[in-house]
């Protein structure tokens, strides 16, 4: 797995913008404002109705229900019906935000993400000076639900792609798929797309009470069996409407639909959503085969936790020995003072104000090897930290305007580890990080070393930086 820059910074909103609706299952008038946050500070919720105003972040380890939609709780607050909101928010690219909300349910509005996103854009979105960081899965991830037939994998991608799939047996809705190429296609194509639900399903939510906010204008009811006059006369009176038919194509005449797959459209908006709760930006083909709020949720579980274990990965620089090298070996032996047999570093491949990366291909010619267990040939530790130093020097001295009039000194040596052997054929990668800005000329550097995706040594290293004609 591959942590990678986007592209593109953090986001967030440039004011605060506020929205009013009805929760659809607690019937409650609810008032949702969402403001700018700071970056790394992520999505999350506040009850401010609550005494102690709790926050919940939007995570999908306070998952607690998705029964009816997918609801949060935890410090004593419980948020339900957050998928929507969750998918606009991806969908505008805005990685932080909170969300102040009077009540126990984010509002239904329209049924869709549709009236989030014109408020969204009439906040307006502020780029953050901080990168935004993707996880690239690089294995399939796969999740089946045996006893819901659900089916979801998501597999490598150079984007973060949708595909979904819905078939609930019914001649009125059949087979369906939707799709989101790409993320900038979600405000169009998917955000105005609403929720929906079979007539039967409804007829329950009347008779326990469930959907005290429903009111016809925010969901699509497929009529999936004959319905009886009184039976509709009966919905007419319960939504205070004049006269509720059954179109031909099998739809309560509610509302018209914008795509003839609105519903698996819809469905991929929830994918959205759910998917938002894993924490992480990713980058990948998620592939979802009849999802549903609880199947959405399980699979981000898996996903974090595939991200969780990985994550180590992530810090780990990539060699590719095609691309061209930043310094080459000619470079770095007129930038540093050794000289061979003690230059240890052939090329810098990454160099930024705070960390380098360097590369020593290990054969068995090293003269070190002569002496060094000539029948089972190991590099010495200490050589691999002389290595790490060289690599860390020339961090320093590209903080300095004229650094062929510097040298740098190694003060201090702590935390080594050696964690595996290396051997001839290897090819070190070396990393140095600094702890801190380099102040009064000292140098704190974090250091590590790899083989492949192996740790093979780290250290933490402090170094200084003095002019050569003072020493």
């Amino acid at each position: 797995m591959q942590q990678t820059n986007h592209g593109a910074n953090q986001q967030t909103l440039k004011g605060s913008v506020t929205l009013h609706g009805v929760g659809l299952h607690t019937g409650e008038n609810v008032t949702m404002t969402l403001k700018p946050a700071a970056p790394g500070y992520g999505i999350r919720f506040q009850r401010i109705d609550l005494p102690e105003q709790p926050i919940v972040k939007a995570d999908v380890d306070y998952v607690v229900d998705t029964s009816r939609g997918t609801t949060l709780e935890h410090n004593g607050a419980r948020i339900s019906t957050v998928e929507h909101t969750l998918a606009a928010l991806v969908g505008m690219g805005i990685d932080n935000v909170l969300i102040e909300l009077d009540g126990s349910e984010v509002p239904i509005l329209d049924g869709s993400a549709k009236q989030i996103i014109e408020a969204i854009e009439s906040a307006g979105v502020q780029e953050q000076e901080a990168k935004r960081v993707v996880y690239a899965i690089d294995s399939n991830i796969h999740y089946y639900d045996s006893a819901k037939n659900v089916d979801m994998l998501a597999v490598p991608s150079n984007e973060y792609q949708i595909t979904t799939l819905i078939d609930f047996n019914s001649p009125v809705l059949g087979t369906q798929h939707a799709s989101l190429k790409h993320i900038t296609e979600f405000r169009k194509e998917i955000g105005p797309c609403r929720t929906f639900c079979f007539l039967h399903e409804l007829e329950y939510l009347l008779d326990n009470n469930l959907i005290k906010g429903g009111d016809l204008s925010n969901a699509i009811v497929v009529v999936d069996k004959v319905v009886e006059q009184e039976e509709l006369n009966r919905l007419a009176k319960v939504f205070n409407k004049n006269k509720i038919e059954v179109k031909q194509e099998g739809i309560l005449n509610n509302i018209q639909l914008h795509y003839p797959n609105e519903p698996a459209r819809h469905k991929l908006l929830d994918v959205v959503g759910d998917l938002a709760l894993v924490g992480y930006s990713i980058k990948a083909h998620i592939i979802a085969s009849r999802p549903g709020h609880a199947t959405n949720v399980e699979f981000a579980k898996k996903i974090k936790q595939y991200i969780k274990k990985n994550k180590h990965l992530s810090d780990i620089p990539q060699y590719d020995p095609t691309q061209p090298a930043i310094y080459d070996i000619n470079h770095i032996s007129r930038l540093l003072p050794h000289k061979y047999p003690f230059l240890l570093i052939d090329k810098i491949i990454e160099l930024t104000d705070n960390y380098v990366v360097g590369v020593k291909n290990v054969t068995f010619n090293e003269q070190f090897f002569q002496g060094h267990f000539p029948g089972n040939p190991v590099m010495p530790g200490v050589l691999q930290i002389e290595a790490l130093a060289q690599t860390g020097g020339i961090l320093a001295l590209n903080n300095i305007p004229d650094p062929e009039n510097y040298d740098t000194y190694f003060l201090k040596i702590d935390k080594v580890k050696f964690k595996q052997k290396v051997i001839p054929g290897d090819t070190l990668i070396f990393k140095m990080e600094l702890m801190s800005p380099i102040r009064r000329g000292i140098c704190e550097m974090r250091a590590t070393a790899y083989v492949g995706n192996k740790l093979v040594t780290e250290a933490e290293l402090v170094a200084q930086i003095i002019r050569k004609d003072k020493k």
